[in-house]
């Protein structure tokens, strides 16, 4: 039978694609990594049917390994006989956990079909959630700003995990970037907060992310000149 690695999107259960939806009402099992991804699923599968595994939280690789090692032998049990289902927030794909249950078991279950199902992505979300359009031509860089790290270098970037929000916009702006947050975007726990003021999320969130831009970038499109345009008027 089959493994499907399902993105629930970024936290708003309406939110899961329709083939997401159907192959977790289908699964015999639904294993969740989480506490917010195990709610997002409980909105499209009953909890009888939510998987248990257990995760240590360590960076120790060793015991991740054996955690994986051991996560990995039951979904494959299960999945000798139903399919199952391994659901993240976000893409599969993208900075998520189903990436270790994949690597596992590809190397000690290679019996085991794999299907991924993608998600809406963190990524895209926040974008549309901050009206923040990336236009065809243009590039877009992926990083990680935990701890009050903050990454330099292309011009348009979103960042994950920005744990430190006064140290990341500090350093940011210094480098001459234009900067914009959001936290605990589409998700039904917690609060949403877009802003562009450091000090609201002072307080540490994991989920909390950041679009960064730098000053004066161009847009080379056509419709572009259209900006600042009133109603009627001409370009």
């Amino acid at each position: 039978m089959t493994v499907y690695g399902i993105g629930l999107g970024p936290g708003d259960a309406d939110l899961v694609t329709v083939k997401g939806k159907r192959l977790l009402e289908s699964a015999a099992v639904v294993y969740s990594p989480g506490r917010l991804s195990r709610t997002v699923a409980l909105n499209h599968v009953p909890e009888e049917r939510i998987g248990d595994l257990d995760f240590p939280m360590t960076r120790d690789p060793d015991e991740l390994r054996r955690a994986w090692k051991e996560a990995a032998a039951e979904v494959a049990a299960r999945a000798d006989t139903e399919d199952v289902a391994f659901v993240t927030l976000g893409d599969p794909n993208v900075y998520s956990t189903f990436g270790h249950l994949r690597r596992t078991l590809d190397a000690f279950h290679p019996e085991v079909d794999l299907e991924v199902v993608p998600g809406v992505s963190a990524m895209t979300a926040f974008t549309t959630a901050l009206g923040v359009e990336i236009e065809s031509g243009t590039g877009l860089a992926l990083r990680e700003a935990a701890n009050g790290s903050a990454p330099t270098g292309p011009d348009r970037m979103v960042l994950f995990k920005v744990t430190d929000a006064p140290a990341t916009h500090e350093k940011l702006t210094e480098a001459g970037y234009d900067v914009r947050f959001g936290r605990r975007l589409f998700m039904e726990q917690g609060e949403t907060v877009v802003t562009d003021d450091p000090d609201e999320l002072a307080e540490r969130d994991y989920y909390t992310l950041a679009y960064a831009e730098r000053e004066g970038v161009e847009r080379d499109v056509a419709t572009a000149a259209f900006d600042g345009v009133e109603s009627g008027g001409s370009a």
